[in-house]
């Protein structure tokens, strides 16, 4: 999904609307990010009902606090890291414990939607895409998940993990390294010298 809003001067424009208590404004932010944010959600807390929740938690939590969206510079980065600590409470809230390594047992789903790019591959191979997207280790695959899928910049997906770009760029190295070499017998067409740089 493409969302309406990544040009940060069409959210400044947006953002005094919803201070002043413009609901379309918001119901405009809320339809463009909804859908990914629960898909993150759902990364996390494993069941539809609860990353809808989450979600929504978040929403509501923005407009009572509607005033305050003015100080807010990048509207992604806010939305995905509240989803995430919104997500996290939710977890602790239900084990009744404190987690330390969120990321390191989560099983994290890509969806599969209809896009250009996907249509111009074999079913096969991306079947062997989705398959060796799905054998990345955890935090790998939230990484790779949140860049290819949701169109996060390496420092916006820093950001909201609290890791450092360069963590976040050898976790991408590592994840396009391993789903290579899943599916390189699809690119014998191309020169050696080539694939070995994919």
């Amino acid at each position: 999904m493409e969302l309406q809003f990544t040009n940060e001067n069409n959210f400044t424009d947006l953002k005094y609307q919803i201070a002043a208590g413009n609901q379309n404004a918001f119901r405009q932010l809320f339809d463009s990010y909804s859908k990914p944010l629960a898909q993150f959600a759902f990364s996390i807390v494993q069941t539809k009902d609860a990353a809808l929740d989450v979600v929504d938690e978040v929403f509501i939590r923005m407009w009572k606090n509607k005033e305050n969206i003015i100080a807010i510079e990048n509207i992604r980065v806010y939305l995905y890291t509240a989803v995430k600590n919104a997500a996290l409470n939710y977890l602790s809230h239900i084990s009744r414990q404190q987690i330390n390594e969120p990321f390191d047992y989560l099983n994290i789903q890509l969806v599969e939607e209809h896009r250009p790019d996907q249509q111009m591959i074999t079913e096969e191979l991306f079947k062997k895409i989705h398959a060796a997207v799905e054998e990345l280790p955890p935090r790998c695959k939230m990484i790779f998940k949140l860049v290819r899928e949701d169109g996060l910049k390496y420092k916006e997906v820093a950001e909201i993990l609290n890791l450092s770009v360069n963590t976040v760029d050898a976790q991408m190295v590592i994840a396009v390294k391993r789903i290579v070499e899943k599916v390189k017998t699809h690119f014998d067409f191309l020169p050696r010298r080539f694939s070995n740089k994919i």
